[in-house]
């Protein structure tokens, strides 16, 4: 009896777990993430394909992406703030999904009629197909931007309640979810392409997106239903009443009598405002956009989430652009796959790290421990540049000053083309080795700050604050992939390296500034508290 019991509460427990408003939530994102690693790995290869193995298309569709988030970034997260949580979720979900599977679904006709495209109306037919393509995956990028707002910094920290440690797990798990999915998903979509065909691949992934959707779309519901307090949203402050209002039977009517001669005279003042009005709605992006940046500027995290916007500022990545100068370095695809297994175990060692280091040291000091791991780590690489077997030569002649768009391709894909091998990969192996061991460091940071994001900015601002530092991001991504086409041979990376190091200084050094005035002489005591209240299941104030 003992054992059936035991059995029957063991059931229970799982049962509970796997229908909890958390579990629902991480069920979710890894759908929604695997799909958005599948597409976001298949549109490169296929927009490298449909224009003659060229990278024109992936540049524009990359400066397109960027610059919409950028622009866009702080409405999109002011949409977020003054509307439902389910219906952003839902609409954003919605929007991004079908914008994938219509996207899927032109490409697999471009793919199969690209002979005929081309000889309609001198190739135009064809170049608008590209021009859609481009436009609707930006869309669907848009709309997966608005999720992630909508469900990492917002929906998370409400089914969190109000304790930081269940917060913090939380945000690591998502982490990991994405850290896996980055290297799982790749995969299987790459397989399916090389085993069968680019047109395979758009159908597979857009049934994905299709079945995907659903599913989501009922564990959004699911997760809405077993938290209340989504229901609920602070917006804006509502004027309150005079408090000598008028009392008894002749206050109810004098009150009534203001109240019909004041809709009376705003039906009157209609008519005289509707141009006024319709300058303002047509401003009111401008304003929103101003409004964003500015309440981002006020917020006591600035610093914060500058510095872990100057992160992006590097080419000590595993991107197209380090894997195009480990070509010229000797290293063949499976060595990088190799490393790139290694880079996400990395990462993954880096989010179980921050959970750690924050319940002994702090959420704060985390930050700064994470930020001197990183850049002790990527000073391997610094090291790397001026190795005996390093290509760092500065004396090397620069593209021309003013290239065509076609030039900034090749000079692009040029170092792919080379086949100099070295004498030794020392200096590519410690450029590796410091990129591997900073994601520990690089990782745990990035969570650090995502969590003080979360804890410090005002339910009614997540939205906005969230979108203008997804436009921070890109910003500086957008410059870093400007700094690669101003130089871009293999001879100019070590420069490249060094810029991108000093960047992430700089970034750490602002967080330091940050942490400090939180936390004073304080910041350097690990064992010493961060917060007055000794609970950590408080709820989440202001830490600063």
């Amino acid at each position: 009896m003992e054992n059936t019991g035991s059995k029957k509460h063991c059931c229970e427990s799982v049962r509970n777990v796997l229908t909890s408003a958390k579990f629902l939530i991480y069920l979710g994102h890894a759908l929604s993430t695997w799909g958005d690693r599948m597409w976001n790995f298949a549109v490169a290869v296929f927009l490298v394909e449909l224009y003659g193995n060229s990278l024109l298309l992936t540049a524009v569709y990359g400066l397109v992406i960027a610059g919409s988030v950028l622009l866009l970034g702080a409405m999109i997260g002011d949409w977020v703030d003054k509307n439902p949580r389910l219906k952003v979720a839902q609409t954003s979900l919605v929007v991004q999904n079908c914008a994938v599977i219509l996207c899927g679904v032109l490409l697999m006709v471009v793919f199969q009629f690209k002979v005929e495209l081309e000889n309609l109306y001198s190739g135009w037919l064809l170049t608008t197909c590209y021009i859609m393509v481009i436009t609707i995956a930006n869309i669907a990028n848009l709309a997966s931007t608005a999720t992630s707002i909508a469900i990492q910094r917002d929906w998370v920290v409400v089914v969190a309640g109000d304790d930081r440690s269940k917060l913090a797990d939380m945000n690591a798990t998502v982490r990991i979810i994405d850290q896996l999915t980055n290297i799982l998903a790749p995969m299987l979509v790459g397989q399916i392409m090389a085993f069968g065909s680019h047109l395979m691949g758009c159908g597979f992934i857009s049934c994905w997106n299709l079945c995907s959707m659903c599913l989501e779309y009922f564990l959004l519901w699911k997760v809405y239903q077993k938290t209340p307090a989504l229901a609920t949203k602070a917006g804006p402050k509502e004027v309150d009443q005079p408090l000598n209002t008028p009392q008894g039977v002749d206050g109810t009517h004098k009150l009534a009598e203001g109240s019909q001669m004041m809709n009376q005279m705003e039906l009157a003042n209609k008519e005289s405002q509707k141009k006024a009005s319709l300058c303002y709605q047509m401003s009111e992006p401008f304003r929103t956009f101003k409004n964003g940046w500015v309440a981002y500027y006020n917020q006591s995290i600035f610093f914060a989430g500058m510095s872990l916007a100057f992160l992006y500022m590097t080419v000590l990545g595993f991107d197209c652009i380090t894997t195009g100068y480990a070509y010229t370095q000797g290293l063949n695809g499976f060595v990088l796959s190799l490393l790139m297994g290694a880079s996400a175990v990395s990462g993954i060692c880096g989010t179980i790290a921050f959970t750690w280091i924050r319940k002994m040291c702090g959420l704060i000091r985390t930050g700064f421990i994470s930020g001197v791991t990183q850049l002790a780590c990527l000073l391997l690489c610094v090291v790397s540049v001026f190795m005996p077997d390093s290509p760092f030569d500065l004396t090397s002649p620069l593209p021309e000053a003013n290239p065509t768009p076609m030039t900034l391709v090749n000079a692009s894909i040029a170092p792919l083309e080379m086949e100099q091998v070295p004498q030794s990969y020392l200096s590519v192996g410690l450029l590796f080795a410091g990129v591997i061991a900073a994601r520990v460091g690089l990782w745990s940071f990035d969570l650090t700050v995502t969590q003080l994001i979360q804890e410090n900015v005002i339910e009614s601002e997540r939205g906005i604050i969230n979108g203008v530092q997804n436009s921070m991001n890109y910003l500086l991504d957008l410059l870093h992939f400007i700094m690669v086409i101003a130089a871009p041979n293999p001879e100019h990376f070590g420069l490249l390296v060094i810029i991108s190091v000093s960047f992430v200084a700089m970034g750490h050094m602002m967080y330091f500034r940050f942490a400090f005035k939180s936390l004073g002489s304080r910041l350097f005591l690990c064992c010493s508290p961060e917060h007055k209240a000794p609970a950590d299941n408080s709820s989440l104030p202001s830490v600063v």
